[in-house]
């Protein structure tokens, strides 16, 4: 479904003439995708996520150590006559997990799910990227041009106030119409300063969120697939945003926290097996003669190696319980951001088809003020409106302008949040270049088929 923005009218009309090249809202945004520090700060959040699997994976895999000594023995016991002078001793240990209650099992599952929100949240880190973008790309649009609509203002009423001061002198008018142009002249460019001040505080934002100062910014596109009632961009958000689903694996990933916590309680069970080789490099028992003596020795053992937990103070139970409080914790925390998305959906909805709205409405105006101060002026011209009508008029004119402008920004911007709020407001749905997008997924492909090779292999850890 499709609901054009009618965003870029009357900007068109309002830009800065005699542009030859302009900034889209595109490249701000792919620019943006590789350089933000908040994408790239949220992508190496990821990163350190993505660790917990081979973490996790790491305490079901057998664990090989090797030690090496060499030693001097600089005083012997005087009863040991073949005390050796030096030896080198060499030992490996191997020890492979057969069975640990459940924990490696639950804890790779855990850490999946914890990957799966890490994915989450840095998905909800692009839209929020990206709606500030939009944000900062339409303030610097809107202040632009309400910064020209108050530059024509001023230069029409420094006119209006030299042609008032020459009807002055002729005795046309009289000093209070002086006056009355002069004080509308001085507001104006009072409100001029303002523009142009708010004007600088959008393109400083625009510079914090892109990385670089913004140039002579095109219209942005219509935005597209937006929805045609409430009802379908709530069914949307609730099958996509990227928040719920973060909240969604949180909670997946503490109901097995629960189990690792459980598996405390239970027996573990290893195999081992380990090997030594000690050399006394010649000399054992040289002080003893006509005796030989072994200078090498090897040993090696195999077995199983059990541990059964008798009493552990209560720590297993406590653990247990935390988990738990932490399930209960992050199932309110999921029903409080679905809720939230709720009411961020429906609003954003409304927000832009009531700036919709405005945008017919401040239309018309603009129109019927313009009118209204040709006639003004026409009637002027015959005696039937003074000057402060004409100032009337042309005040009329600037505010329906100003108000036009500022509903076209506002409606984009709210057609963007509702895009974000239903999942759509991320680089693969918005076409930014032809380079190829960050994979959260590539780092953990390789560990997945490695994870499922493994649950085959220890189906009970």
């Amino acid at each position: 479904m499709k609901l054009p923005v009618r965003t870029a009218l009357a900007f068109a009309a309002l830009a800065l003439p005699g542009i030859a090249r302009a900034d889209t809202l595109q490249e701000a945004m792919a620019l943006a995708y590789q350089t933000n520090p908040s994408l790239t700060g949220a992508r190496s959040s990821l990163r350190a996520t993505d660790e917990g699997v081979p973490i996790a994976l790491a305490g079901g895999r057998p664990s090989i150590s090797a030690t090496a000594d060499y030693q001097e023995f600089l005083v012997r016991s005087a009863n040991s006559f073949a005390a050796p002078l030096r030896a080198a001793n060499a030992g490996a240990n191997i020890s492979l997990p057969i069975y640990q209650g459940g924990r490696v099992r639950n804890s790779v599952k855990a850490a999946y799910a914890r990957v799966l929100s890490g994915r989450a949240v840095l998905r909800s880190a692009e839209a929020d990227v990206f709606t500030a973008i939009v944000s900062v790309y339409m303030d610097v649009l809107r202040d632009t041009a309400v910064v020209e609509l108050n530059s024509r203002n001023v230069a029409v009423l420094s006119t209006n106030l030299e042609a008032s001061r020459d009807r002055f002198e002729v005795g046309d008018l009289t000093r209070t119409d002086v006056a009355q142009s002069q004080a509308r002249f001085l507001l104006a460019k009072g409100q001029l300063e303002l523009a142009r001040s708010q004007l600088d505080a959008s393109l400083e934002n625009y510079l914090r969120f892109v990385g670089i100062p913004a140039n002579y910014l095109e219209q942005p596109p219509e935005l597209q697939s937006l929805p045609l009632t409430a009802d379908d961009a709530l069914d949307i958000s609730l099958d996509n945003n990227p928040q719920l689903e973060a909240a969604k694996a949180e909670v997946a990933a503490a109901r097995f926290d629960i189990k690792v916590a459980g598996a405390s309680r239970l027996p573990r069970l290893s195999a081992v097996a380990s090997g030594t080789y000690n050399n006394y490099l010649g000399t054992l028992g040289n002080t003893v003669p006509g005796r030989i003596f072994q200078q090498e020795q090897t040993a090696a053992t195999v077995g199983l190696s059990a541990s059964i937990p008798l009493y552990q103070g209560g720590l297993p139970a406590a653990q247990v319980r935390r988990s738990q409080a932490v399930l209960g914790q992050t199932i309110e925390q999921e029903v409080f951001v679905e809720r939230r998305i709720v009411a961020d959906t429906r609003a954003a909805f409304s927000r832009y088809r009531a700036t919709q709205t405005v945008i017919e409405s401040s239309r018309a105006a603009v129109s019927a003020n313009a009118l209204a101060l040709e006639g003004v002026r026409a009637e002027s011209s015959v005696g039937n409106r003074n000057v402060l009508d004409i100032l009337n008029a042309e005040q009329e004119l600037l505010n329906s302008k100003v108000q036009l402008v500022t509903a076209q920004r506002d409606s984009y911007v709210a057609g963007f949040a509702l895009l974000a709020s239903m999942g759509r407001a991320e680089a693969k749905y918005l076409n930014l270049f032809g380079g190829v997008l960050f994979d959260p997924q590539q780092r953990t492909k390789g560990a997945e088929a490695e994870n499922s090779d493994a649950a085959q292999a220890m189906p009970k850890q």
